[in-house]
């Protein structure tokens, strides 16, 4: 598996080593062993899957403590804009965010640790979303940032007109209108 950091410390992606012959392909999508000794010690607990079609954007979402969560995201059919926005207050990468296409022929994954937003975008006709949580859902806990904020200029590569989202995703405020946000100094972990 290949590592590639990126410009927030903590946040990256990951690119499997593929195995292809005349029957297809192989690869080793998660390893707890190599994900510990390479990215984080992180010990998932649940995994989640959404199939979604051309133009719908979920997120910015996030869990506050005690319930924060780090993701290890992926695409299984399909393509996405992934983004991941450091929401730490304090942080030297704060409201800054990384942006990553993740397709089923690049096969990468990304790794949004907690303290993060974290939402994507779909670009093909359908996709297949595949997501690994270190902490169980808890919608009490549930919190979120809009998508469209100017101050996070975000591409998200459609067009606004294109963009499809929840009734709740239409109602987030800014990162500067949020009330709750991570600190920085905190140890999420």
């Amino acid at each position: 598996m290949k590592i590639i950091k990126t410009e927030i410390d903590g946040v990256v992606i990951l690119e499997p080593r593929i195995f292809t012959d005349s029957r297809g392909y192989f690869f080793e999508s998660f390893s707890e062993r190599d994900f510990n000794s390479n990215v984080r010690e992180v010990h998932f607990v649940q995994d989640n899957e959404s199939k979604s079609s051309y133009g719908v954007l979920r997120g910015l979402h996030f869990q506050k403590p005690p319930h924060a969560q780090s993701k290890l995201v992926r695409v299984i059919k399909g393509a996405v804009l992934d983004v991941a926005v450091d929401i730490r207050r304090g942080s030297p990468t704060f409201g800054k965010h990384v942006a990553v296409e993740l397709s089923e022929s690049n096969h990468r994954q990304f790794f949004i640790p907690r303290g993060f937003a974290h939402g994507f975008a779909v670009l093909t006709d359908e996709v297949i979303f595949q997501y690994k949580c270190d902490n169980f859902y808890a919608p009490q806990s549930e919190g979120a940032i809009a998508w469209n904020d100017p101050s996070l200029d975000i591409d998200w590569r459609i067009k606004d007109a294109d963009v499809i989202l929840s009734e709740k995703d239409k109602n987030h405020p800014t990162l500067s209108q949020a009330e709750w946000l991570f600190d920085y100094n905190e140890n999420l972990y």
